[in-house]
């Protein structure tokens, strides 16, 4: 496994325990990129959004996918249970929340996941999400009590230990500098050694280097900012009323919860993949914007993380040639659909299932280098826009 994120580690282990040997190379420390920066909410769904995947593959395939991505929630909650990461620090709830009048939408959404994968999400109105969340940006929500939020390097630094006790090996500080993977023995060479092996799986992030330049030449890395406030639990609650993780329904929306009397908070995105002066100022921004009262609150760190998007949004999974298998670009949603990625990787080189198959559609497209990336910025700000007009017009009609 080249990528020590959650998705190298994720085929590792779901090999590991079927009793093959294993080798993860991670380039820096476990987890270090969008796997271990991540806000830390595990909820079904992919990076490209309900209607995108149905348009693409139609009903019954997109429905296939959807469950795939629910069994990649449940892969998460046994692994914290059966390997016993108490210092995952689970806490129950997401809060999906509108920052526009969408009562009729999100009831629509609550019957279809009813009715299609039995599950059960509750329609707050306005009155009940202010209740929650004292700011007057917000409409109605949906509450998801079955999905969470917790540490996810945590998590990763669990499955790694849990590779090795299995006899699997794990090597930090081991960039994948040289690939010989066109005959029958594969191999991986870094700056202090080489690994040979039957089959590999490239499982970097936005990080990845150009090592295999048709892959890299599928996705784009694309940017995200993190703040942590100082300690300050009794002005958080002035304005932050529910231990339920939020986030809003725009494109590249907000995204907070509270950690043990600190908020946590994220959003943007950009195609610029050096970072701002001042992430903090950013970000500061636009939690003043939502909750004025936090005005003084203070940042006491920030970071940005590096995702990887294929064109289409869906992750690129499969083979790249005889033995060789990609498990990579899951985009700004990777918690749950790292782990189910990474299994249906696992189980294809076990000769288990051909599940992997449900991503035959979204193939490894060229990315569109340049003009690739002024175009996903441009479509974000057209995102933007459009979120915009909707709060302006939600508000006027108010």
């Amino acid at each position: 496994m080249v990528g020590g994120g959650l998705a190298g580690l994720t085929v590792a282990l779901e090999l590991a325990s079927k009793g093959r040997g294993v080798t993860v190379l991670e380039s820096r420390r476990i987890a270090w990129g969008a796997s271990g920066r991540n806000g830390g909410f595990v909820s079904p769904g992919w990076a490209a959004r309900a209607s995108q995947v149905l348009k693409r593959v139609g009903p019954d395939h997109a429905k296939a996918l959807f469950r795939l991505s629910m069994e990649g929630v449940t892969m998460v909650e046994e692994a914290i249970r059966d390997l016993g990461i108490s210092d995952a620090n689970v806490t129950p709830g997401i809060l999906r929340v509108s920052r526009y009048e969408n009562t009729r939408a999100l009831e629509q959404l609550r019957d279809e996941q009813q009715a299609e994968f039995g599950r059960h999400l509750r329609l707050l109105t306005r009155e009940e999400v202010q209740g929650l969340l004292l700011s007057n940006k917000y409409h109605q929500a949906l509450l998801d009590e079955a999905s969470f939020h917790f540490h996810p390097l945590n998590y990763a630094r669990a499955l790694a230990r849990e590779i090795v006790r299995l006899g699997g090996r794990v090597h930090e500080d081991s960039p994948a500098v040289q690939v010989d993977l066109g005959g029958q023995e594969k191999t991986v060479r870094t700056p202090s050694g080489e690994v040979k092996a039957a089959t590999v799986v490239l499982a970097g992030g936005g990080y990845t280097d150009s090592i295999v330049p048709a892959l890299r030449r599928s996705f784009l890395p694309i940017a995200t900012y993190v703040v942590l406030s100082e300690l300050a639990p009794d002005l958080i609650a002035g304005a932050i009323r529910t231990k339920a993780g939020v986030s809003d329904g725009r494109r590249a929306g907000d995204y907070y919860r509270v950690v043990d009397g600190r908020l946590l908070w994220g959003g943007r995105i950009t195609t610029r993949t050096t970072d701002p002066r001042d992430i903090a100022a950013v970000i500061r921004r636009e939690i003043a914007a939502t909750y004025p009262q936090l005005g003084a609150l203070k940042i006491e760190t920030a970071w940005s993380g590096l995702m990887a998007y294929a064109r289409h949004l869906m992750p690129l999974i499969g083979p790249l040639m005889p033995n060789v298998w990609s498990c990579t670009g899951f985009g700004g949603h990777g918690l749950n659909t790292t782990a189910i990625g990474a299994r249906v990787v696992a189980e294809a080189i076990a000769q288990e299932s051909d599940r992997y198959r449900l991503f035959e559609p979204f193939s490894f497209a060229w990315n569109g280098g340049p003009f690739g990336t002024a175009a996903a910025q441009l479509t974000y700000w057209a995102y933007q826009g459009m979120d915009f007009l909707r709060e302006r017009r939600s508000a006027r009609a108010a």
